[in-house]
């Protein structure tokens, strides 16, 4: 079984990789979208940390993740689906029933966040440990 997941990936942190382990344990290959800085700055109104290009490089060097490719829009996932041949799609509770339309062409499964850990709330700490 192939397996489908996207994210931003920035500041990465433990909750990245409990997914991202979990995400390949439903499947035999984990194939991940990491957002495009462009698509970062659309979706959440900032810049990433990290470009793009290191985002990738830190999710392909993981065991877990066999195929790593850059997610240039929201609204081409059914596209990405079919292009990586995929199963699966698996993603965080947060996004649940979100992406329930594309059940025709695969598995959607939520998987849920680990508890405590947020990029967004890891970016505010530093913020204010800096001030």
């Amino acid at each position: 079984m192939r397996v489908i997941t996207f994210g931003t990936f920035d500041v990465f942190h433990v909750g990245h990789v409990n997914i991202l382990e979990r995400a390949r344990l439903h499947g035999s290959h984990l194939i991940v979208g990491v957002s495009s800085d462009q698509l970062n700055m659309s979706k959440k109104g900032r810049a990433p940390i990290y470009c793009d290009e290191d985002r990738k490089h830190i999710i392909r060097s993981l065991r877990c993740v066999d195929e790593v490719f850059l997610e240039e829009s929201l609204e081409l996932k059914a596209e990405y689906i079919k292009y990586y041949n995929a199963d699966i799609l698996i993603m965080g509770d947060d996004w649940q029933g979100k992406f329930d339309h594309l059940k025709g062409l695969c598995q959607v499964i939520y998987l849920p966040r680990t508890p405590s850990v947020s990029t967004t709330e890891i970016i505010e700490i530093v913020k204010t440990k800096r001030s």
